[in-house]
């Protein structure tokens, strides 16, 4: 993610907050909410499963706020160290305390990011030194090379791109098909993994009636990336959980 303190000559240079979506800034001016959906100030795409107004960035009182104006979809917000996450859900909002911030929502079949960076953010994070854990851990959560394989499995179209944008989840026959394992094998290893982070408290894994959610993957997978529980450097377990099934 670009940070905004190093642009010059484009937009975020002057203002206290910008937006950066597919590498394009925007720049919202205080006293007029700032909307962003299928239409709006930040038309993010022609998607019908989008709502035409979705997102919105406000200030208040001296603080950018983001509220959810849609009424089906929600979106996972976490400062850029992944330290801090939320979800919000229609009709919430959350103040923008960070000075970067990703934001991370499915709309159908697509997931989309961007980032919103504050220059005068009202809270500070002190990143801690690097756990050696870290990399397989979230809190008391501990997954097998295979379980993290099926996260990386999912969200590798995401941590291919990098950056904002926005990408198609692969489907569980897809995933199951990249790590080479039958699509039974896939959904309950699946099913697992999202059993192990409801349980530490990590929103929509589960729907109505304690099932486990029909967009579970999309949720897994907005998780995973704002968390940094899998990250590019994750990509090479794809290919080493196939090779150890082959052997």
């Amino acid at each position: 993610m670009t940070d905004m303190t190093g642009l010059t000559g484009q937009p975020g240079a002057g203002g206290d907050l910008a937006i950066d979506f597919c590498g394009e800034w925007h720049e919202p001016t205080e006293g007029a909410p700032f909307t962003i959906g299928r239409e709006g100030d930040l038309e993010i795409d022609d998607n019908p499963y989008l709502h035409r107004k979705f997102l919105q960035i406000d200030k208040y009182d001296g603080i950018w706020w983001l509220s959810n104006v849609g009424s089906r979809i929600s979106a996972t917000v976490a400062d850029g160290s992944g330290g801090m996450q939320a979800w919000l859900a229609p009709g919430a909002r959350l103040p923008l305390v960070f000075g970067h911030t990703n934001i991370v929502f499915t709309a159908g079949p697509t997931t989309y990011d961007f980032a919103v960076h504050v220059r005068t953010p009202a809270f500070r994070h002190d990143p801690r030194e690097t756990d050696s854990a870290g990399a397989t851990t979230i809190g008391p959560v501990v997954f097998t090379p295979s379980q993290k394989a099926i996260i990386v499995a999912l969200a590798e179209p995401v941590l291919r791109r990098g950056g904002t944008g926005f990408s198609t989840i692969p489907s569980s026959a897809q995933a199951a098909k990249r790590l080479g394992w039958p699509l039974t094998r896939f959904n309950r290893k699946l099913d697992n993994v999202c059993d192990k982070l409801d349980r530490v408290g990590v929103a929509g894994l589960r729907g109505a009636g304690g099932k486990l959610a029909t967009n579970r993957r999309a949720r897994l997978v907005e998780h995973a990336i704002t968390s940094h529980l899998v990250t590019a450097d994750d990509l090479p377990l794809l290919d080493a959980v196939a090779d150890d099934d082959d052997a």
